[in-house]
């Protein structure tokens, strides 16, 4: 695999105003059964917008992620649909799709864009339809508004995400998505030297505390911890109910609640050079975020172990850059809508020990108030799963988190220094440190 050696910013970047919609059904909601993409977007916006205090008029540009738009919409340029539902109509954006890396890559284009000293502060944010399609309007006897909204079946999922793969090779080299689900699984049994009990423990205690933090998160999809559906279901204890049926495996290894949970959703952050914070946001009132470095790595699926190699690359790029030490994290994030990716990119990051982390996870420790908490929001299977909006839900919850806002989800400790672990589509993964700005 090819080494990248980054450079330096030009100049700090800081975040100084997060946003985020609930993830959520949206066809299952009355009140939300009907928006566009561009509402949902401007939502997350207007929202970032009013946490950093700035206005409109105070935003040189946007960058709006989407990893799917036809899925979203009826046209395939929806940056330049949407800039009126937050007042910025007429202003220069530019839309991108990484698949589910979109949102950890969102930030990554907007701090570039201001590192460089062309613009001082942008909007970066993305939205995605991850459960729901536009109802087509072309039925003569029932003809429908174009964006009620119909359930995403997986026979129309599967149009659109056929497409992630080169279909000449991957194809035939058997790598798509439906045969990589167990692979970072098997790796880390066959390294680590654990059993296949231990792995589906782990597994088990991974869905688990996501749904512990979701249950404390007033945007989670889901907010019913295992332990009481267990009851419900008339098991004696949480780990009975996880092993059962009502949790199948779909592998070797991986269970159906160790899978995203699709939704729809959008986030969103205000970018800013952080040398012109008192001038652009002078009501501020709140401690910036400073994104000391962001590390990216590419692999196709079909390069073996993909989503670990890719990892390795992206860690090493941003610790090289930046200086900072994996003992110097408080707390760890990882797209998971495969589970095992919060297990395993923890401990390529050195947050969790090597061949350690399935005791950390098994003993709760890396639920919101172990010592190692990671994915307070809940992570893919419990906060919900709405692909390019994923990443900067998670980038949302990191700053929450860092600014000691996150009410009784709020881990033990106030974390000055996070990273974020993208990944998406078999394609692109991300680490992005995060860093408290002292006062």
């Amino acid at each position: 695999m090819n080494r990248t050696t980054l450079g330096k910013y030009q100049r700090s970047v800081s975040i100084i105003g997060v946003g985020c919609t609930p993830f959520m059904y949206t066809v299952d909601n009355p009140e939300t059964n009907g928006l566009t993409e561009g509402e949902l977007f401007g939502y997350a916006a207007l929202k970032a917008m009013e946490d950093a205090g700035v206005n409109p008029q105070d935003v040189d540009f946007y960058f709006h992620g989407q990893a799917s738009p036809l899925n979203g919409s009826n046209y395939l340029t929806p940056n330049i649909q949407i800039g009126n539902w937050f007042g910025m109509k007429g202003k220069g954006s530019i839309h991108h799709s990484e698949a589910c890396c979109t949102g950890y890559l969102a930030i990554e284009q907007a701090v570039n864009a201001v590192a460089s000293g062309k613009y001082n502060c942008v909007l970066t944010g993305c939205v995605e339809f991850g459960d729901s399609i536009p109802a087509p309007a072309t039925s003569v006897e029932a003809p429908k508004h174009p964006y009620k909204r119909e359930k995403m079946t997986m026979d129309k999922f599967l149009a659109t995400t056929s497409w992630l793969y080169d279909r000449a090779y991957a194809r035939s080299l058997m790598a798509p998505m439906e045969l990589i689900y167990d692979d970072a699984a098997e790796d880390y049994v066959r390294t680590r030297g654990i059993t296949a009990q231990e792995m589906d423990d782990t597994l088990n205690w991974m869905a688990i505390n996501n749904r512990r933090n979701a249950a404390k998160n007033p945007l989670a999809l889901e907010r019913t911890e295992f332990a009481d559906i267990a009851k419900e279901k008339g098991f004696d204890n949480v780990m009975d109910y996880m092993r059962s049926p009502y949790n199948p495996k779909m592998g070797d290894f991986l269970r159906m609640e160790g899978v995203e949970r699709k939704c729809d959703g959008a986030a969103a952050a205000i970018v800013c050079a952080t040398e012109m914070i008192p001038e652009i946001a002078k009501n501020l009132k709140h401690r910036p975020i400073e994104v000391l470095g962001v590390g990216s790595a590419a692999c196709e699926s079909t390069t073996p172990h993909f989503e670990l190699r890719a990892t390795e690359e992206a860690v090493r790029q941003v610790y090289e850059m930046t200086g900072v030490q994996p003992e110097e994290l408080d707390l760890f994030f990882a797209n998971d809508f495969i589970i095992t990716s919060h297990l395993c990119a923890a401990e390529i990051a050195g947050y969790l020990p090597y061949g350690e982390g399935w005791k950390y996870i098994c003993e709760g420790r890396t639920a919101y108030d172990g010592d190692k908490p990671i994915n307070t929001n809940g992570g893919r299977t419990s906060f919900g799963h709405a692909h390019a909006a994923s990443g900067m839900a998670d980038v949302y919850e990191a700053c929450m988190q860092m600014r000691g806002e996150c009410g009784e989800r709020q881990v033990k400790k106030l974390p000055k220094t996070t990273m974020l672990r993208g990944y998406g589509g078999a394609q692109n993964v991300a680490a992005v440190l995060l860093r408290t700005i002292e006062e």
